[in-house]
Parts: C-alpha cells; structure tokens; sequence
C-alpha cells in the first residue's frame, strides 16, 4: 500500500491488497463490474471498471447513481505521507448519508484498515436495508 498527500487530496492505493480488500469490502456485491484501487481523501473509494476507467465513488452509499469520473496522475514518488494519519482511515461514526456532520469533531474518528471493511460492509447492508423503507426501491 502507498498513501500521501498527492496536491489537495489523500489517497491510499491498496496496490497488492486491492483484490483482497475488493473481496472483503464486497465491492462487487454492491458495485458489478468495478474493481478495488484505493481510497481518495478517506471518504471515497477509488475503483476501475472491466475497461479501465478510474471511477471514485462515496465509500456509504456504494451506488452506482454515485459514480464520477476520475483521474488518477500519480508518480509514486509524489506522495507524502502524513505521519498523524498513515495507517488510519477517517470515518463518520454516523455516515452523512444518515445525517452525520462532516466537519471534524465528534462525528470523526480515525480507524484502522480491518476496522474501516467491517464498518464499510455494515452501513453499506443497513442503507440496502433501509431503501424500500424510505421510497427508493
């Protein structure tokens, strides 16, 4: 894995571990077709899909209706690290798709690979769950 600042933005390429990570994320349970590259600002899942093309996509809700287009322009000796965050991930404790406040505070934690799967799977289950509830199915 290689993360750093690239510019303005934090992203975190898996490299390697993306297709195991792809496979614990169950990436393709919700997005068909795309494949696992990293995360862009901790809040974005960068993917790829079967023709190449970079996609980011919010880590909650994993929709394809949320799909954007992206570039990816990266020499890897361009990314600088930051010591306060390497090895963690941000994460809304409450996801903004539920009404949880973006800015820093209370609502961010900063978590750990392992522990940013488990979290992505749930919420991303729970807001599947949640749809036809809320008129969208």
């Amino acid at each position: 894995m290689k993360e750093g600042w690239l510019g303005d933005y934090y992203p975190i390429l898996f490299e390697e571990k993306a297709s195991a990570l792809e496979k614990t994320y169950a990436l393709r349970d919700f997005l068909p077709g795309h494949h696992l590259v990293g995360l862009r600002c901790w809040d974005d899942f960068i993917i790829e899909d079967n023709g190449g093309s970079l996609f980011t996509v919010p880590t909650v809700p994993l929709l394809q209706d949320h799909l954007q287009t992206f570039e990816l322009d990266l020499k890897h000796g361009e990314l600088v690290p930051d010591e306060q965050t390497t090895g963690t991930i941000k994460w809304y404790v409450t996801p903004i798709c539920f009404g949880g406040d973006p800015k820093v505070g209370p609502n961010v934690d900063w978590v750990n690979l392992e522990q940013h799967t488990q979290l992505v799977k749930w919420w991303n289950h729970k807001f599947r769950e949640l749809l036809p509830r809320m008129g969208q199915a």
